[in-house]
């Protein structure tokens, strides 16, 4: 029996020292390795070997965790408070600072994140930090990295998941985003206005401009049509002036045919309803001419066979018949 016994115990010894001796480290984190108490090594994931009852090993996560927060409350700048939350994304990155430098990074990060909150949203008014949440962000990273480095962990970034401002700043707020509704939508009932009467006046101008055009193209061609007029009218009594001349030219004409066409002529005008007088300039050329024309009456024999008016007879010589 006692030897049995004996032999347990042995078989027990052999387990616990080669559980002690042979670890497994799994991937996404590293054992720091201590022997007699002081740090000896970084091991990697994998099969690694231990002196046993001599070297004790830590596991340390390498891998990015989130940590989010409990809400919290901050006053900002302008003294309002507000519940805010927050998610930190941190990383190990020297396992040996990590687990030297600080007796719990975990604990560490998480107190850093609530005191950096509070610098930071009280260094901000209530609308900086409604409408800035990319810088809060940015700012809470770079002051945490500030001190997380010699710990050995990296903040790889900080997202804000609420800012809640008390009841009656919301309803004040949400009052003012009404009137702001309002005063937009009255801005745009104005503006849609006033563009309407832009472009009535525009349809307006425009209708008067085309109409201005087309006035101005229809006395253009009213005009070219009485100048086409005028010069068919002109070419017509050219080409008959130049009939008559040539007609006269022709027909060998002489002072009394002339005398004539004098005499009509100053017919027409005096049957015209004119009521000026005419008086030629040329009454030398006029008495001449009625003289002329006396001379021709006296050539031509009466009904009763008389050649003038003094009654003389038609027998009488070419030298009688002329003063």
């Amino acid at each position: 029996m006692v030897p049995l016994i004996i032999f347990a115990l042995i078989v027990l010894l052999i387990v616990i020292v080669l559980i002690r001796t042979i670890r497994v480290i799994q991937q996404g984190l590293v054992g720091v390795v201590k022997r007699l108490g002081q740090f000896h090594s970084v091991r990697n994931p994998g099969v690694t070997f231990l002196i046993p009852f001599v070297d004790t090993m830590e596991l340390i996560d390498m891998r990015e965790t989130p940590r989010t927060g409990d809400r919290q409350d901050v006053i900002t700048k302008d003294n309002v408070s507000v519940v805010v939350n927050a998610t930190i994304f941190s990383q190990v990155v020297d396992p040996r600072m990590a687990l030297f430098s600080v007796s719990n990074y975990v604990l560490a990060v998480d107190q850093l994140s609530r005191t950096t909150l509070r610098a930071v949203f009280g260094e901000m008014t209530l609308d900086e930090c409604l409408s800035q949440r990319e810088q809060i962000n940015a700012r809470l990273q770079m002051q945490m990295e500030s001190v997380t480095d010699k710990w050995g962990v990296r903040i790889n970034r900080v997202e804000i998941l609420d800012i809640v401002p008390p009841q009656p700043i919301l309803q004040a707020m949400a009052l003012q985003k009404q009137a702001d509704q309002e005063k937009r939508a009255a801005i745009l009932q104005s503006e849609g206005a006033q563009q309407a009467q832009i472009n009535v006046a525009e349809g307006q101008k425009q209708a008067q401009i085309k109409q201005a055009e087309g006035e101005r193209q229809s006395q253009i061609l009213r005009a070219e049509g009485q100048k086409q007029a005028a010069v068919l009218e002109a070419q017509g009594r050219a080409q008959a002036i130049h009939d008559v001349y040539l007609a006269i030219n022709e027909g060998h004409p002489n002072p009394e045919l002339i005398a004539l066409l004098q005499l009509d002529t100053m017919s027409k005008f005096a049957n015209s309803p004119n009521s000026k007088v005419i008086v030629p300039m040329e009454a030398a050329g006029l008495l001449g001419a009625a003289q002329t024309l006396k001379s021709v009456l006296d050539d031509v024999p009466s009904a009763n066979g008389s050649r003038g008016r003094d009654g003389s007879s038609g027998s009488q010589g070419p030298s009688q018949r002329r003063p």
